[in-house]
C-alpha cells in the first residue's frame, strides 16, 4: 500500500510539473542555460572556438526569441479569451441584479435589509 502511495505521488508530482511547463519551455530554458554557460566560459578564456562555432550561441538566442514571441502569442489569446469571459460575467451578473431587485420590490422582509 505504502509503495503504491509513492508510485501515486512521484506520478503526480511528474504530471504537475508537467503542466506547468510544456517541454518546449525546459527546452527554451536549456537552451538559456547553455547560452549563458557559454559566455561565461568564452569570457574567462575557457572556450577558444572557431568562428563558426562562435556563432551558435546566436543561433540559440533567435529560437529563444522565437519561444519568447509564441509565449506571448498564446498569452495575449488567453487575455481575448478573459475579456470575453469577463463581459459575459458582467451580463450575468447584472441579470442577477436586477431579479434579485425584482424579489425586493415584492418581498417586504427582504427589502428591510
Amino acid at each position: 500500500m505504502i509503495t503504491e502511495n509513492k508510485k501515486f505521488i512521484k506520478n503526480e508530482t511528474v504530471k504537475s510539473f508537467m503542466k506547468h511547463y510544456k517541454i518546449w519551455d525546459i527546452l527554451a530554458y536549456a537552451v538559456l542555460a547553455g547560452i549563458l554557460l557559454w559566455l561565461i566560459l568564452k569570457a574567462t578564456g575557457v572556450i577558444n572556438t572557431p568562428v563558426l562555432i562562435e556563432y551558435s550561441p546566436f543561433f540559440g538566442a533567435v529560437y529563444l526569441a522565437g519561444w519568447a514571441m509564441n509565449k506571448l502569442d498564446r498569452t495575449t489569446k488567453d487575455v481575448d479569451v478573459m475579456k470575453q469571459d469577463l463581459k459575459a460575467l458582467e451580463k450575468n451578473v447584472n441579470s442577477i441584479e436586477i431579479d434579485f431587485n425584482i424579489i425586493r420590490k415584492n418581498c417586504p422582509k427582504l427589502a428591510k435589509r
